[in-house]
């Protein structure tokens, strides 16, 4: 048996593989195309693990027994068309990670809410005293924490790319929140081949396992009209059909399924708007399968803070609120923050648009939006799909000058609201950074 273990990509997901795999006794070789961190570096040396950045090196790439690639390297890279025309398996973190725990993983994706809800989860679990891990796309990656904590429990954020490569790996309670369009450009703009893609959440689940869904999306309703599963389905609404086990009934939540009977007044939930009443939902259903107390998944879903990035309010300057919502990548997204704002707009948009179609935000933008600040390489995509719906629009290269604009077109009483609708890496590392980046040119105000 090959002994050799590659791992491509030396961020969280890639340096946390190469420690357990180096743990697990494996010969580990990292290999990166771009700069690697010092923070990874680092952790690579002090393990001593061999690494390459800014290259693929093949002789020491190919002669692999399997690789770990990390989530965002696309098919199209040359060393992966490479390693697939010599048929070399190649897995993910949380695939190669799962064969070394026995732990409990409860595991959300969707297009929208993913953070927040894995966050509510996490929060959930804790305040109920139980040895629980967060992971995936938060925190430390799955495969560190294996090599290094004993938990029982896993709460772990999965994103479609991290699906793409699982193969063996289960979920005993998975989440789908919902899909929309997201990603296109990884599936050759086939929104079927997305949908697949979010669908693997479900794969090897068994009689034992628990598949918690939202019963409003009409995509996932579509698809379990044709797809047979094992697990015990676990559907919530927000449109009063108590035919589900969490549902909505006058101003209230239930979850009710054999003895648990779980309600709770939607005024006392600490997160507002329709979509996160739905994330609440799947959280606490989530929590009730676990056997959780009522009172405890009362008390966690009134109190908890929300994430960074994801709504955040940031600052109230001379009557300006201004807030942070750098982790809406997508459209779906950026309608729920639109939705959810009820003073006029001062909207930042912009980045590298995943083939986006605006079209569903033109009513809430027509109602809602004064002015919009483009922030990206490439503005014209926004230009043309709002030239006529919104009176000002203009363009900016940097996040200093977004924020400067939109403060100068603000008056009193309106709300500045970066929502992008786009991913980051034209001008930022990731949304994190360009949402910390906003966050600090909002304080230099």
């Amino acid at each position: 048996m090959n002994n050799r273990i590659v791992i491509l990509g030396a961020g969280e997901s890639g340096t946390g593989a190469a420690v357990l795999a180096k743990k697990q006794g494996f010969e580990v070789f990292v290999s990166d195309f771009g700069s690697i961190k010092e923070h990874y570096k680092e952790i690579l040396l002090e393990h001593q693990i061999e690494w390459e950045e800014k290259q693929h090196s093949s002789g020491k790439i190919l002669n692999a027994g399997e690789v770990i690639k990390s989530p965002g390297i696309p098919e199209k890279a040359e060393i992966v068309k490479k390693i697939r025309e010599l048929n070399i398996p190649i897995i993910n973190e949380l695939e190669f990670a799962s064969r070394y725990t026995n732990a409990t993983k409860i595991c959300i994706t969707g297009s929208n809410g993913k953070t927040t809800t894995t966050s509510l989860i996490y929060h959930l679990l804790k305040k109920a005293g139980l040895n629980v891990g967060l992971a995936g796309n938060i925190g430390n990656s799955f495969a560190y924490q294996v090599a290094n904590y004993f938990y029982d429990y896993y709460v772990i954020e999965v994103s479609n790319f991290q699906l793409d490569d699982m193969y063996d790996f289960k979920a005993e309670i998975a989440i789908l929140l919902n899909i929309t369009p997201d990603h296109l450009d990884r599936y050759d703009y086939v929104f079927q081949r997305y949908i697949d893609s979010k669908f693997r959440i479900t794969r090897n689940l068994t009689e034992n396992d628990y598949f918690i869904f939202c019963a409003d999306d009409e995509v996932i309703g579509k698809e379990l009209d044709r797809l047979i599963l094992k697990a015990r389905l676990m559907g919530y609404t927000t449109s009063n059909k108590d035919e589900n086990v969490a549902y909505l009934k006058e101003n209230t939540m239930k979850i009710k399924f054999d003895e648990c009977d779980f309600y709770m007044s939607l005024d006392e939930l600490s997160l507002k708007g329709k979509h996160n009443i739905a994330n609440s939902m799947a959280a606490g259903l989530a929590a009730s399968v676990l056997r959780i107390k009522n009172e405890i998944i009362r008390e966690s879903l009134s109190d908890f803070k929300g994430v960074e990035h994801r709504l955040e309010p940031v600052l109230n300057v001379h009557g300006i609120e201004f807030i942070n919502d750098s982790k809406a990548t997508n459209v779906n997204s950026t309608w729920y923050a639109l939705e959810c704002m009820n003073k006029s707009v001062v909207w930042i948009a912009g980045g590298i648009d995943k083939g986006n179609d605006y079209s569903d935000l033109f009513e809430l933008v027509e109602l809602k939006v004064k002015a919009l600040v483009c922030l990206g390489t490439d503005n014209s995509k926004l230009h043309k799909a709002f030239h006529g719906k919104i009176e000002k629009i203009c363009d900016v290269q940097s996040m200093e000058d977004a924020v400067q604009t939109a403060n100068r077109i603000a008056n009193s009483g309106d709300v500045v609201l970066l929502s992008p609708a786009c991913a980051s890496f034209d001008l930022f590392d990731n949304y994190e950074d360009r949402g910390r980046q906003f966050k600090t040119c909002v304080r230099a105000l």
